[in-house]
């Protein structure tokens, strides 16, 4: 990780300026998302999203729909519509549990090891990836401070659940 004083944006001269640094800063946040997951689509033709739930497949053979929603920070209806989409390719099963006939036990097939044998990683995408490389201070700095900024945002709180490849 590059060191914090190499990090630092050039100092301020006043407070639209800083404002107009930390947009770009967004900006290019969102813009190396973006570029990742274009990547991702252009290797494999699959999103993001698909990739990173084929990757918690293989991971965790057996996993079921609610605990890969909870895995990707997503409702179950959202994990449900991916995993769709992912056996309608034939990349993974999902069989019904012997024992709860509603509960689905998912696992990757071959082709779906193919697809994560092609994808560029990271899996989980890039800026979860990156978050998990900064340390707990870091962390808790930038939650505070993102809690302060989607309140003056008036953001939705359902909005925290959607993928970043869908928007």
């Amino acid at each position: 990780m590059p060191a914090r004083d190499t990090l630092a944006a050039p100092p301020a001269e006043d407070e639209q300026e800083l404002s107009v640094q930390v947009l770009r800063q967004f900006r290019q946040v969102f813009n190396a998302v973006k570029v990742h997951f274009q990547q991702v689509e252009k290797s494999v033709g699959l999103g993001g999203a698909q990739v990173w739930a084929l990757s918690l497949v293989r991971d965790e053979p057996g996993i079921g729909i609610g605990a890969l929603a909870r895995a990707m920070a997503v409702r179950p209806s959202t994990a449900s519509n991916l995993v769709r989409g992912l056996v309608q390719r034939g990349l993974v099963s999902a069989d019904k549990d012997g024992t709860d006939r509603r509960a689905v036990r998912l696992r990757l097939l071959a082709p779906g090891a193919r697809v994560l044998r092609d994808a560029p990683g990271p899996f989980a995408g890039l800026l979860p990836d990156a978050l998990r490389s900064l340390d707990v201070e870091t962390l808790a700095r930038l939650q505070a401070d993102l809690a302060l900024l989607i309140v003056a945002l008036g953001a939705d709180e359902g909005g925290a659940s959607v993928l970043l490849s869908q928007l």
